[in-house]
């Protein structure tokens, strides 16, 4: 049975969709050392939105926190890449939170983790070889765990009776 998200008005799920997004700007300069320089808590919000509201809002968060971060940084893989890298963290938001529907925090932690710092980085091999996978991968594997792990344990923080 899934848990209710959080029920609020219209204005206030707009204002709370809106400050996660700019928290995810904001966490974007928080970084974790990468060969790119773009790893950072910039998807701890979404993850946290999607937990604490629903699924297309958390989608919706994730999916912009990723654009303008990265519109932030100039774009670094380019703007399509970019996109895609969107759209699929939106799916991982989405993921994340029927993992935690279905097997609670540890579950949605592992979930996120995986896809966000395994399988996500395997769409850019075509443009970007094996090389480029492994190089990136300790580092995204460590960013997706934290910012999962934080998402998680924030909800667990505000949403106890």
């Amino acid at each position: 049975m899934e848990r209710k998200a959080l029920s609020t008005s219209f204005p206030l799920r707009l204002s709370l969709v809106a400050t996660l997004v700019a928290l995810c700007v904001v966490g974007s300069f928080v970084k974790i050392p990468s060969p790119t320089g773009t790893v950072a808590l910039d998807s701890l919000p979404g993850f946290f939105g999607v937990l604490l509201l629903s699924y297309p809002e958390g989608a919706l968060i994730a999916f912009l926190g990723h654009i303008l971060t990265s519109l932030n940084v100039g774009f670094p893989l380019g703007a399509f890449v970019h996109l895609v890298i969107a759209l699929e963290m939106a799916g991982i938001a989405l993921a994340f939170r029927f993992a935690f529907l279905r097997w609670k925090y540890p579950g949605a932690v592992f979930v996120g983790t995986i896809l966000n710092g395994v399988f996500a980085p395997l769409s850019v091999v075509p443009l970007f070889g094996w090389g480029f996978f492994f190089g990136i991968l300790p580092s995204l594997l460590v960013g997706s765990f934290v910012n999962t792990f934080l998402a998680a344990l924030l909800h667990r923080a505000l949403t106890r009776r």
